[in-house]
């Protein structure tokens, strides 16, 4: 085991250097291998040699940067990682431009990026990963990019109205009552996106579109950005009648965790037969996030690990059907 110190310029630095919620110090830890730590006015770096040595020039090139920036963008970091393990650097990752005044969104890691490619490049994407990688958020922010950019005439949020162990049918209100809940992440994201008089206009236009799944059936959309958010909680069938509704000139986006099926026993989900099924079609591409792609609060990431562990090793003591005696 080797150990390093780099100085800490001024507390200000520290900040933008770790990113926020230490995001960038994480992907630093992870992508290296490394146990970083702050002590006094040094940063203290332990680990094996070889890793020791490249976390040191990536956080001295990246002390530059601020230095010269004031801040570090997720694609500093993603970057100069990638030079340090001798790897191309991806390209840099486009600002995605919403309609909120001075909001600019940027995926924040490597993960991300690709799956923002990916939206860019396909017509239709599968994207597939744990809690908190961003994967409603980022679709949302680039099908309002598209309708800012008029590259599109409407976008249309679809989620399944699938109750996660509550009925649906205890839930008071109409029918719009009741499937409001199943529809408000998607609302909140768009809300970042967006002001509520911007989404209100562009609603009363037609322009803006957030219904249950069962809504879509017999319907064909032109021109039309459609995301089908927690798609793991359709069937097969479901995911047929939803894929087949697209039109001319659209695109799709169908995200989902398959850690997270609400769906009753013994039913197979859409997204996952579909992913399975769907395979080497010209236009279409699988994007898979992972834990490092979490950006939500820092304790998400340990949270899901935990209970990745706990399942991976039931699974390991389960004895298969054909020993049992």
């Amino acid at each position: 085991m080797t150990e390093a110190n780099i100085a800490v310029v001024d507390s200000k630095a520290l900040v933008s250097l770790f990113g926020a919620r230490d995001q960038h110090l994480r992907q630093i830890r992870e992508a290296l291998g490394v146990k970083i730590s702050t002590r006094e006015d040094r940063i203290h770096i332990e680990g094996q040699d070889e890793a020791v040595a490249r976390a040191t020039r990536v956080i001295e090139q990246l002390q530059s940067l601020v230095s010269r920036n004031g801040d570090l963008a997720p694609d500093d970091v993603v970057r100069v990682l990638a030079l340090a393990n001798g790897t191309t650097p991806p390209p840099a990752t486009p600002t995605i431009e919403v309609l909120n005044a001075g909001r600019k969104i940027q995926p924040r890691t490597p993960g991300q990026a690709a799956y923002v490619y990916a939206i860019q490049e396909h017509d239709v994407v599968f994207c597939v990963g744990p809690a908190g990688t961003g994967k409603t958020y980022l679709a949302v922010a680039m099908a309002v990019a598209a309708l800012k950019q008029e590259r599109i005439r409407k976008m249309v949020l679809v989620r399944p109205a699938v109750e996660a162990g509550e009925s649906l049918g205890y839930l008071p209100g109409d029918l719009q009552a009741k499937i409001n809940p199943y529809l408000r992440p998607l609302l909140d994201a768009l809300r970042e996106m967006m002001d509520f008089d911007q989404i209100k206009r562009y609603t009363e236009a037609d322009l803006i579109e957030v219904i249950p799944l069962a809504y879509m059936r017999g319907r064909t959309l032109n021109d039309a950005f459609i995301i089908l958010d927690e798609a793991q909680n359709t069937t097969v069938a479901q995911m047929k009648m939803f894929l087949t509704r697209m039109g001319r000139g659209s695109k799709i986006v169908v995200s989902g965790d398959t850690t997270q099926v609400d769906l009753p026993s013994h039913t197979i989900s859409g997204l996952t037969d579909a992913m399975r099924r769907l395979q080497g079609i010209d236009g279409l591409t699988q994007v898979r996030l992972a834990n490092a792609d979490i950006v939500r609060h820092r304790l998400v990431r340990d949270i899901v690990r935990a209970y990745e562990t706990e399942s991976n090793q039931v699974d390991k003591n389960r004895v298969p059907q054909g020993k049992r005696r």
